[in-house]
């Protein structure tokens, strides 16, 4: 049974701020009376503890209330409030703000998923006014889903509500001037808090113990987002955790992998449980390897020292590729409640095992020069330290050790300044036993049919699509036999703009949807599988493989795969998909 935890408050009625309700935790502060509008008289706030770390009962009472309820009386409940959602981005002058956490704000406005009552804060440390704040954000605002509405009088509506505060992000007396306003814009409703740092994460802790101890909402919940990287390794990691549970609930914390939103990832799970052609299929026996690419056609470009810091594993293997390997080969969940599909992932994760040296290559591309133009280096980068072994490109092996996927080899390829930007999922099928077409037959003009086998294939990114290859015969006399794809093309079958992935996960944050982001432990099992490869790269500055810009990437990671007598399925011959 859950527990009751009661606590009576005698101060200004708008001096509440709510608290998670954790013994471990230190009293938390309240802000200066001085800084805050009270209201007229004093209140007494009761809070009943809920499962999901907010209060359940956010209840005002006069005085002569609380003299009936001593006497034995009955509680009079407060009359039914409307409720009100204050998100503040902190770090809201940063990149990541303002290419993607405002517009896609501003979307879900645009297409009526926000709440009626909302107001939206950026907290920074830099100087600025709202209208300066209004100014910077609209020059990336787009209506880019369709124009039913006046593209001008939807953004003029949006900024509006749009405000701005700063303080320093250590600072607890900056955050009490964000309750203060918070505060005024939330006057007669009922108040709910979503915070979003958008901030490096050596500062994330700061910010959550200032503003969970005074910003905190009086009422409602109070949610923080927080971005990726969640530590380096195993133990940073547990340690960031176990340093925000110092002032949250586990319920209180939406670690965002914003791969988890993207349209194909969410579509994964329904492709899989709601065909039942593909349900007897989905295990070793009738899977022979999956692969899991990443590509991005650009290199660091500037970002070369926040990159150099953390390199491809961590960037993209450990989190982006990782969550989607779990949710590919979990079990079939309970239902689709969030605990119940988190759990399945975690089981997933602590069933594969630790990532050994001998299953990874690491690549760094260098300088090259193509069609007349000039690619830097890594290493060109002025940002990055000089003699930096730091992997742009890698490529792993992973097993998972359990009855359904014993033995099936999990690729993993990710890589900076390649040739081609891509994100997909590639699930390729045993060949057919004692095939009758295997011999005498060409495919494709030369490629013997039983090295064509079957592939699924689920590209998140660009151009969202889902394909079947199949062997068939070519129309003619003959007997010849040709790979076909079955094609399903997003942008064909469906006319309509595929929402930013940042768009889904703010929704499910604001909504307490909890399906779509990492819980502690799901993190803890994720970094025990990398944690040991990386600190041997680290520890003994192993090499890495020299590539060229542009390139499909180091010649070892084609080596990796034969090793399991695997081919990597975007090397295509006749460069289509």
């Amino acid at each position: 049974m859950a527990s009751i935890s009661l606590r009576f408050h005698l101060q200004p009625a708008a001096a509440f701020s709510a608290q998670p309700f954790n013994a471990s935790t230190k009293p938390h502060r309240h802000c200066p009376p001085q800084k805050i509008h009270a209201a007229a008289g004093r209140r007494c706030l009761l809070r009943v503890k809920s499962s999901n770390g907010h209060p359940q009962i956010g209840a005002s009472f006069s005085d002569g209330v609380l003299d009936g309820m001593s006497s034995g009386a009955g509680a009079v409940l407060p009359e039914q409030e409307e409720n009100t959602v204050s998100i503040t981005v902190v770090g809201a002058s940063g990149d990541l703000a303002k290419k993607k956490i405002f517009p896609a704000l501003f979307a879900l406005f645009y297409e009526d998923w926000l709440p009626k009552h909302f107001t939206v804060v950026g907290y920074a440390r830099s100087k600025m006014s709202d209208q300066e704040l209004r100014n910077m954000i609209s020059m990336t605002l787009t209506c880019r889903i369709d124009q039913r509405e006046n593209c001008s009088d939807k953004t003029e509506q949006f900024l509006k509500r749009c405000f701005y505060q700063s303080g320093q992000y250590n600072s607890e007396e900056g955050f009490c001037e964000l309750d203060r306003k918070l505060t005024e814009k939330e006057a007669g409703k009922q108040p709910n808090r979503l915070f979003y740092l958008s901030i490096p994460p050596n500062i994330f802790v700061d910010v959550v113990r200032s503003a969970s101890r005074t910003a905190s909402s009086p009422g409602g919940w109070t949610r923080f987002i927080v971005e990726k990287p969640f530590g380096r390794d195993y133990e940073s990691s547990g340690e960031l955790t176990r340093s925000l549970k110092m002032y949250l609930e586990e319920e209180q914390i939406f670690r965002i992998d914003h791969y988890l939103g993207k349209e194909l990832v969410e579509n994964l799970s329904v492709l899989r449980f709601s065909n039942l052609v593909f349900q007897p299929l989905w295990s070793r026996d009738y899977i022979r390897n999956v692969q899991l690419i990443f590509s991005e056609d650009f290199g660091t470009e500037g970002r070369g020292g926040y990159f150099d810091n953390y390199g491809i594993i961590r960037d993209i293997m450990q989190n982006h590729l990782l969550q989607i390997l779990a949710l590919f080969a979990m079990e079939t969940p309970v239902s689709l409640a969030a605990e119940d599909i988190r759990n399945e992932k975690v089981k997933v994760l602590r069933s594969m095992r630790k990532l050994k040296l001998e299953d990874v290559v690491v690549g760094q591309y260098k300088g090259h020069t193509r069609g007349g133009k000039s690619f830097p280096a890594y290493v060109d980068d002025p940002t990055v330290p000089n003699g930096s072994v730091t992997p742009t490109f890698a490529a792993a092996a992973l097993f998972i050790d359990n009855a359904r996927w014993d033995g099936v080899p999990f690729l993993m390829k990710a890589g900076k300044a390649l040739h081609t930007r891509r994100a997909e999922i590639r699930v390729q099928f045993r060949r057919v036993p004692g095939n009758l077409y295997s011999r005498g037959n060409n495919v494709g003009g030369g490629t013997h049919l039983d090295m064509a086998t079957n592939e699924l294939v689920l590209r998140v990114q660009p151009d969202e699509a889902i394909y079947l290859k199949i062997n068939n015969k070519v129309p003619g006399l003959g007997m010849r036999l040709d790979s076909s794809n079955l094609n399903l093309f997003y942008s064909e079958r469906y006319h309509r703009e595929i929402p930013d992935a940042y768009e889904r996960l703010l929704l499910d944050a604001i909504e307490g949807e909890r399906r779509l982001f990492i819980r502690s432990d799901e993190l803890d099992a994720a970094w025990a599988i990398f944690t040991p490869v990386l600190r041997e790269l680290e520890e003994n500055r192993v090499a890495p493989e020299l590539y060229p810009y542009g390139s499909r990437g180091p010649v070892g990671a084609h080596y990796l795969a034969s090793k399991y007598n695997v081919r990597w399925g975007d090397i295509s011959t006749d460069g289509s998909f």
